[in-house]
């Protein structure tokens, strides 16, 4: 999560969906908001000597937090906004981020297909790195109710359009967007499903893709 209290904005990222890229550019105005400078320290002091001080929200804290956390009048405030994935493409980026950055968490799958299995299996031990791309995006963004309470929802697949969007009702000038994890030679992500690990991303995520109309088909 970021917020920008002299822009007025709150980004809730969601992981695996462009998120990383919309931090870096928007990163540089943190050193203009003035409570970024006093935070920092409180946040580092605490840290250091067991004392809450001061405290950040976690990078993929879900909106409902900061509306709990934050004066009402400030949330209400804030422009909030975030990005959403196609749940298939979504699970091929997180094995490949777990290859790459964690492998000796995914040693023993096989394939992508097994890494599915494994992933959703509601008798898998708990595990962070895995359990916060298994929720569903819909979660980031709701209350209790199941109410949405963020005001723009972007979609990775026009990443830069939406972004665009973003910017404009900030408003800030806008900003290039960097693709630091842009994925290389994967294809399609339809080719690493079979009938099987599709079925159960679409029931494991079907309140995402009824919500934001995704489909695995083309």
């Amino acid at each position: 999560m970021l917020i920008h209290h002299r822009h007025g904005f709150l980004f809730v990222h969601i992981p695996k969906t462009g998120g990383t890229s919309i931090r870096a550019a928007l990163a540089p105005l943190r050193f203009r908001d003035p409570l970024y400078w006093l935070m920092f320290p409180c946040h580092k002091l605490s840290r250091l000597t067991g004392h809450r001080l001061g405290t950040k929200f976690p990078r993929h804290a879900k909106a409902i937090a900061a509306r709990e956390m934050l004066p009402r009048e400030v949330f209400d405030g804030l422009f909030k906004f975030a990005f959403v994935r196609n749940p298939w493409d979504l699970q091929v980026s997180s094995y490949h981020h777990l290859r790459r950055e964690r492998p000796h968490l995914i040693a023993h799958v096989k394939d992508f297909r097994d890494f599915v299995r494994y992933k959703l299996d509601p008798e898998r031990p708990p595990q962070f790195h895995l359990d916060v791309s298994s929720e569903k995006q819909v979660d980031y963004l709701r209350d209790l109710s199941g109410a949405m309470i963020v005001d723009f929802v972007g979609r990775y697949e026009r990443l830069e359009e939406d972004f665009a969007e973003v910017c404009r009702r900030i408003p800030i000038p806008p900003r290039p967007l960097p693709h630091r994890r842009k994925a290389k030679g994967r294809g399609d992500f339809r080719r690493y499903y079979d009938s099987a690990t599709a079925d159960l991303v679409a029931q494991r995520f079907a309140e995402d893709i009824e919500t934001f109309g995704y489909r695995f088909e083309p």
